[in-house]
């Protein structure tokens, strides 16, 4: 498949989100590269706005990040698409699939983000999945933080660090246990991968792809008819296409994860805009959840096989299970801690409601330091319990067991840290990639209560924002000059173009190109726009919600710290520990055990070949 010809069987579709925004040296190399001219766009064709400009090179030619050309390499089929305005991703992938995509009738389509590099073979070991497997319909790789030099990241920026290690789990337990099931509730847009048969529409015009730009025409500013509700649920269209390709009717799509692929991207540093980012990632990911339990029913009409139906219909409860667990998080913290939690739960709220990100970030820098030592001063607790109560002398080892049974706080306790960080440390030495725990562990411990109480306050409190953020302009700026239509003397119609004709002309935008890429410029920092005005519609929605999710939380703090409850548990559970964090406990350790299981079975599958 891969003979000296295997090169007309790739095609590279570069699109362009804006002429205005676009990096200038990215069109240097594209210039040196063959792929753009300059001088050949035009804004209009015969008094026609035009929205993009295509060009199309088979390309040999390899620059350097400083300018040095080289040629002779592996041709590289190349369509440029520069976007006249600055539309968004989804407009950018609408190009892809429902313009260039009919014309070019691939088989696989590997999705690349600016900023996401992958290493040396980790395409071709997402293309090899297909290849390996008729019946994967999508498949995603490792997406993994970009640590620096020597991880030197990971030292400068505890930020950065805590990142590191949620990624790191959630490649080494989640995506493997989504992997065995066969329904991957998100293939990250930065790096995956899809069969483009299983994204087809059907029929009745109705299908993956169509869901997935749904939610195109549901911001900015007319709504098109959708409530508050499906358009925060757009905003993860990458979780709706996951879902909608695995529930296709009669058609029986899996979606994989393959560990062999990796690639490294960008993550936040400063406090401002991680939580500017996860606002949209929650709230995408947490109606997109709402809304795949709510029509998990769906997988029986699918064309799966009967036993994968029942897998996924185990996967959709098990995935409902956790969608409670976020949802009725922040009393869960509640309950775990007590220790300054409503002071500065209050001063987030507020923050939260009111002020942007940037506007406030020593107050949210606070918040975080002040939620960490209430982790920390936790922690300890419970590690010094399980220190006074555990055995010292090699007698009461042998006594172990029984005072596993007889003292149950010490059992609980003992039970919960086990299945969660002793199951971190065990499943990512299983995985042979143990290093994160060293490196990340403590920096994500210390911020994992502000991923719960801050970054899920901002975002239920800023429900009514459903913008993507275009990073500024989308305008289209008339410098370019136009196409004229004129007749020619047999009386048919032609368009004139004045193009750079003389070669020296040519040569000069090449050497010039070439020169400017010698010298790296200085990074410049980007400037957010304001915050648009929202419609009372949207902000009234968002405030019923955040009640509801508020007022469910604090019904269970008041009914699990009341004191008929703590008289019921004295004369129901011994009077020694809340009978509900034994139950949350005990839920955590099952979830984590599920998580366990599935992670193990991944690699004993990938051993095998299957």
């Amino acid at each position: 498949m891969w003979g000296p010809d295997g090169w007309k069987k790739v095609v590279v579709c570069v699109v362009s989100d804006g002429r205005s925004k676009i990096n200038q040296r990215t069109l240097k190399v594209l210039n040196l590269m063959g792929c753009y001219q300059e001088g050949i766009a035009k804004d209009s064709v015969n008094g026609k706005d035009v929205t993009a400009h295509v060009f199309e090179y088979t390309s040999q030619v390899v620059v350097s990040d400083t300018g040095e050309v080289s040629t002779g390499a592996c041709p590289v089929q190349i369509i440029f698409c520069l976007k006249e305005q600055n539309k968004k991703k989804l407009n950018s992938h609408r190009w892809f699939f429902n313009a260039f995509g009919p014309q070019i009738k691939p088989n696989v389509c590997i999705l690349l983000d600016v900023g996401t590099k992958p290493t040396g073979t980790s395409i071709y070991e997402l293309w090899k999945c297909f290849d390996s497997h008729a019946n994967v319909g999508g498949a995603c790789g490792e997406i993994c933080v970009d640590t620096g030099k020597a991880c030197s990241l990971l030292l400068k920026s505890p930020l950065a660090a805590s990142q590191n290690f949620e990624y790191k789990m959630s490649n080494v337990l989640d995506k493997p246990l989504e992997s065995v099931f066969g329904y991957i509730s998100v293939l990250p847009g930065a790096f995956s991968a899809y069969r483009y048969k299983a994204l087809q529409n059907g029929p009745n015009g109705k299908g993956p792809l169509a869901s997935y730009f749904k939610g195109e025409a549901m911001h900015g500013d007319g709504a098109n008819g959708a409530g508050l509700f499906e358009r925060n649920m757009y905003l993860a269209e990458d979780r709706i296409l996951c879902f909608e390709i695995v529930v296709k009717k009669k058609e029986g799509w899996v979606l994989k994860y393959v560990k062999s692929a990796k690639a490294s991207t960008d993550v936040p540093t400063t406090i401002a805009e991680f939580i500017s980012q996860r606002r949209r990632w929650l709230n995408g990911s947490l109606f997109a959840a709402l809304h795949a339990t709510v029509y998990m029913f769906r997988i029986w009409t699918s064309g799966q096989n009967f036993f994968r139906k029942i897998i996924l219909q185990f996967e959709f409860i098990y995935n409902a299970v956790q969608l409670f667990f976020t949802w009725t998080a922040l009393a869960n913290f509640y309950l775990a801690f007590y220790f300054l939690y409503i002071a500065v739960l209050f001063v987030v709220t507020v923050c939260s409601l009111g002020n942007r990100p940037q506007g406030s970030k020593i107050t949210y820098g606070v918040a975080i330091i002040l939620f960490g030592i209430c982790n920390v001063v936790t922690l300890w607790c419970a590690g010094y319990t399980v220190y006074a109560a555990a055995p010292k002398t090699a007698q009461e080892w042998s006594q172990f067991g029984h005072l596993l049974m007889t003292n149950p706080a010490f059992r609980d306790i003992v039970i919960s840290l086990a299945a969660t960080y002793g199951l971190y440390f065990f499943s990512s030495i299983l995985h042979a990639e143990p290093w994160h725990m060293f490196t990340s562990f403590l920096q994500y411990m210390f911020l994992l209560p502000s991923y719960v109480n801050i970054l899920m306050m901002y975002a239920m409190c800023n429900l009514h924002d459903v913008s993507w953020g275009t990073k500024g302009d989308n305008g289209a700026a008339k410098d370019l000059g136009g196409a004229k239509k004129v007749a020619n003397k047999d009386g048919q119609d032609v368009y004139e173009v004045e193009l750079p004709s003389q070669r020296e002309d040519v040569d000069s935008v090449w050497a010039a190109s070439k020169a400017a890429l010698r010298n790296k410029p200085a990074e410049e920092k980007q400037h957010r726009d304001a915050a648009t005005k929202q419609s009372d519609h949207d902000r009234n929605s968002r405030t019923n919600t955040v009640l509801a999710w508020v007022g469910t939380n604090m019904i269970m703090i008041l009914v699990f710290t009341s004191p008929s409850f703590q008289l019921w548990a004295q004369k129901f559970g011994n009077g020694t520990f809340n009978p509900y964090l034994t139950f949350l406990f005990y839920a955590l350790a099952g979830l984590s055990a599920i998580r366990f299981f599935g992670s193990t079975l991944y690699l004993v599958l990938r051993l095998c070949g299957l």
